[in-house]
Parts: C-alpha cells; structure tokens; sequence
C-alpha cells in the first residue's frame, strides 16, 4: 500500500513540477524581464533542497513504475512484489544519496553570494 500512496504523491509532485516550468518558460515569450525575475527567485538554498527533494521524487516515481510493469507482465514478481519494493528502496537510497552527496555541498557553496 505505501509503495502505491509513494507512488501517486511523486506522480502528483512531479505533475505540479512541470506545470510551474512550463509557466515560468512561457514566460519569455511574454517577457524576458517577467522571466529573469522569476528566474531569480529559484537562485536560493531552499529551492537548491528543493531540486533534490524533486529528484528524489523521479526517481522513486521511475524504479517503481518499472517494479509496477514487472509485476503487470510476469507472474514471478507478483510473487515477489517485497522484495521488488526493497530493491527499489535501496535503488531510490543509492541514486538519491549519491545526486544529494554532489548537489548539496554546490548549493551550500553559493549560500552568501558566492559562486
């Protein structure tokens, strides 16, 4: 059941995600300066957690859609569908820990201007 509800949060997520960057990008047809403001906006640290809390959510979305097609076209992952689940846990931890590991020390490092 949680692998479900993960499921559907990162789907809705990742919906709402590009929703907002299809708007933002429009925005340069109506005004390049409407979108260098709301480019600007994103150039913080909350926004650098939020670019790994958004590929966190991909990639659980990602292995788990292929652990979904499995068990939908072959009888021995249904029977197996724990362990599948555990195995994209670890998959989402590995993936996750080693994008964060190069991604947060860059985003801590522009914290007070710097570049």
């Amino acid at each position: 059941m949680w692998s479900w509800v993960l499921h559907r949060i990162t789907g809705v997520a990742i919906f709402f995600f590009l929703l907002v960057h299809v708007l933002d990008t429009a925005l340069i047809r109506l005004s390049p300066e409407a979108y260098d403001a709301v480019i600007g906006t994103y150039k913080n640290p909350i926004m650098g957690f939020g670019e790994v809390a958004l590929v966190a959510a991909i990639v659980y979305h990602a292995f788990n859609g292929l652990r979904i097609i499995a068990v939908d076209l072959w009888p021995w992952a249904t029977r197996h569908q724990r362990q599948l689940w555990w195995t994209v846990l670890g998959l989402w931890v590995i993936t996750v820990g080693g994008f964060a590991a190069r991604h947060i020390p860059i985003v801590l490092s522009n914290i007070g201007g710097g570049h």
